[in-house]
């Protein structure tokens, strides 16, 4: 054992306080039993599991709303649509695919994943996938088992790629913090198996954000392990899943490319990611590739720009500013485009030139929710959902930014309370609540959560979080218990949405700040480096 155990440690292995470089799977797995992270992945894991059954178990989007019941019957038509039409017809509007009945509006990908899990409906319950017949099929008998085969495709697709995605991340990370212990990786690992955000739309609203998501975690695994191809393949995947993963985009571009220009040849490295981009979107796009109208056919639909530039209470920057600036009567839909892609690239900018400049691997966590963040707060068509997007890399940064990622989930749960209250959620909102406060201040913590640490969290800061955490505490009893007037039937969604946004705004300068600090004390690093 002693011997096995040198011969380890004898690996090449590089870990610096922002770099993760493993060279040997060995060295990680060696790692992992050392630490016995392996038990209490599997541990959280399970009860992750129940308590994601146990969402499941409240209704869903669109519940008895006929006629088109919600995201639940979206997802279901598309089973529908791809099982009984051929693939080039999926995203043709037709006399047997109407598309404004829930026309199919994500890339290939999805529409892949509902075709084997229509498979899969249809092994048990051939009626619920039957074209035409199937849509709101919501007898009682029916309705039971479809209800128990539509959830069960979300928790096996959360278990399968979702889970040992966070583990592969974890298991990276936490090989390259030499400070790290064994109560650190667990809480790291419970914030991200438990985050109430993606169960509650997931497990209770209903869609498979897990996928995207976990191929997302997959890549920046990848990423920090040194693996540029398989995090490119990953990240792809993930994009053709959902296209609202280009959230992530200019951080994955800014920290690859700027790597790619440190090397010895970088016309190659970048070469061979692009093959990889482009052969893994060939594969996925095949069906379409043939002809330029099939592909803008498909991109039509991927860009709901006629539904204009935001819908509902979503708390983002063009929302929010409705009520005083009427963008949709002031602005054409074209021009609105352009203003809104202008206002999101200028707000990705500073973080992608600090990665082309110095990148690094937590410089790329950071990276990734600063775009993230300039996408929700200024990208045209946004929904309530898409505050996922910045939590999760939120999530992976939460032992580096514990106070901050505990104050972001409880803006995005509060940002999608009206949403969930429309679907019954309550209940579950609110016990999920619960579970993620206790967890969070679980015994063991670090003193980077502890209340006595005031180095980076000052008094003020203290009393006017708690100021808000009170309105948002009294927002909710508001909301619940009270009507608003008649000529304002949304007044509580818009004082939820000024909240949130305005603190989603705050959010996203004390981020793009945290990462620019990090060239300034890597710079400080090298200079003393040069003095010694």
């Amino acid at each position: 054992m002693s011997s096995l155990r040198e011969r380890q440690m004898g690996k090449k292995k590089a870990v610096t306080d922002d770099k993760v470089d493993v060279d040997n799977e060995d060295d990680l797995w060696w790692w992992l039993i050392q630490r016995g992270v392996g038990a209490s992945f599997l541990c959280i894991s399970v009860f992750a599991l129940l308590v994601r059954v146990a969402v499941s178990l409240h209704p869903y989007s669109g519940a008895g709303n006929p006629p088109k019941f919600g995201d639940y019957e979206a997802q279901r038509h598309w089973m529908e649509i791809t099982l009984n039409l051929p693939a080039k017809e999926w995203y043709r509007n037709s006399t047997t695919n109407d598309l404004s009945y829930w026309g199919l509006d994500y890339p290939p990908f999805t529409a892949y994943q509902s075709y084997v899990h229509g498979l899969f409906l249809r092994t048990f319950d051939p009626d619920a996938v039957s074209l035409f017949t199937s849509r709101g099929h919501e007898t009682y008998l029916g309705l039971v088992s479809l209800k128990l085969l539509m959830r069960w495709t979300v928790l096996s697709s959360d278990a399968l790629i979702f889970f040992p995605a966070v583990f592969g991340f974890v298991s990276v990370y936490h090989t390259g913090r030499t400070s790290s212990r064994k109560t650190d990786i667990t809480w790291h690992l419970a914030m991200l198996l438990l985050s109430p955000c993606l169960i509650l739309i997931d497990h209770g609203h209903f869609q498979y954000n897990c996928i995207s998501l976990g191929l997302t975690v997959g890549a920046v695994a990848a990423i920090l392990s040194q693996k540029e191809l398989v995090a490119s393949f990953l990240f792809t995947l993930a994009l053709n899943h959902k296209q609202m993963s280009a959230y992530f985009a200019p951080a994955f571009f800014s920290h690859l490319l700027g790597k790619c220009l440190r090397r010895k040849n970088p016309i190659l490295e970048v070469s061979k990611l692009g093959l990889v981009v482009l052969g893994t979107f060939a594969a996925i796009w095949w069906p379409y590739i043939h002809s330029t109208d099939a592909i803008f056919g498909v991109l039509s639909r991927l860009a709901p720009f006629e539904r204009g530039i935001y819908e509902d209470y979503v708390a983002n920057f063009w929302c929010t500013t409705s009520i005083l600036i009427k963008w949709k009567r002031l602005f054409t839909t074209q021009s609105l485009k352009t203003i809104s892609l202008t206002a999101t690239i200028l707000t990705c900018l500073p973080s992608m030139v600090q990665q082309l400049l110095a990148p690094s691997s937590k410089g790329f966590l950071y990276g990734l929710l600063n775009s993230s963040l300039s996408f929700y707060l200024f990208s045209f068509q946004v929904h309530e959902k898409s505050i996922l997007l910045p939590l999760l890399p939120a999530s992976l940064l939460a032992l580096e930014e514990p106070r901050a990622f505990k104050w972001l989930t409880h803006l995005a749960l509060f940002s999608m309370f009206p949403l969930l209250c429309r679907d019954k959620l309550v209940l579950p909102y609110m016990a999920l609540y619960s579970l993620f406060t206790l967890l969070y201040h679980a015994p063991g913590q670090s003193t980077g959560r502890s209340s006595t640490n005031k180095t980076d969290y000052s008094s003020v800061a203290s009393i006017m979080t708690g100021f808000l955490y009170l309105c948002s505490f009294i927002l909710h009893i508001v909301y619940l218990t009270m009507r608003p007037p008649e000529k304002l039937p949304f007044l509580f969604e818009a004082i939820i949405m000024l909240l949130c946004f305005s603190q989603f705004l705050l959010f996203a300068f004390y981020a793009n700040a945290k990462q620019w600090l990090l060239s300034s004390k890597r710079s400080t690093t090298d200079k003393k480096k040069k003095f010694i």
